[in-house]
């Protein structure tokens, strides 16, 4: 897969924590990264933005809208439908599922730095 012209990784989780450590790791390894605690504000970033981000790292359970909801959302609105979205999640066994609503890979919590950073260098550029 060819890599986005963009090194924003949108990272939806309603855990502060997580979204701090993810977006602290990235941007030690030279990505940008915006963050949003639900699929509603993950929806309101994208379509405010004039340039999407490279990769969406979703967590599927959260509180106003899942991300099985943001990702129903997304797959149906043609000017968000190709930014690619990994799952990011603690629940185990969620590969098939999340095949299923078209992610491109599964990120299990807790991750190392070098699972992160492998997955998002392959859709964002530094």
């Amino acid at each position: 897969m060819t890599k986005a012209g963009n090194s924003t990784v949108l990272v939806v989780d309603d855990d502060k924590n997580v979204c701090d450590l993810i977006s602290s790791t990235l941007v030690g390894q030279g990505y940008k990264t915006a963050v949003a605690g639900n699929g509603k504000e993950a929806l309101d970033y994208l379509r405010g933005s004039a340039l999407p981000p490279g990769l969406i790292l979703l967590d599927l359970m959260m509180p106003v809208m899942t991300g099985w909801e943001f990702r129903k959302v997304q797959q149906e609105d043609p000017g968000l439908a190709a930014i690619p979205v990994a799952i990011i999640t603690g629940m185990p066994g969620m590969d098939g599922k999340a095949s299923a609503i078209g992610a491109v890979d599964v990120l299990y919590k807790p991750s190392r730095v070098e699972e992160l950073t492998s997955l998002v260098s392959r859709f964002c550029r530094h």
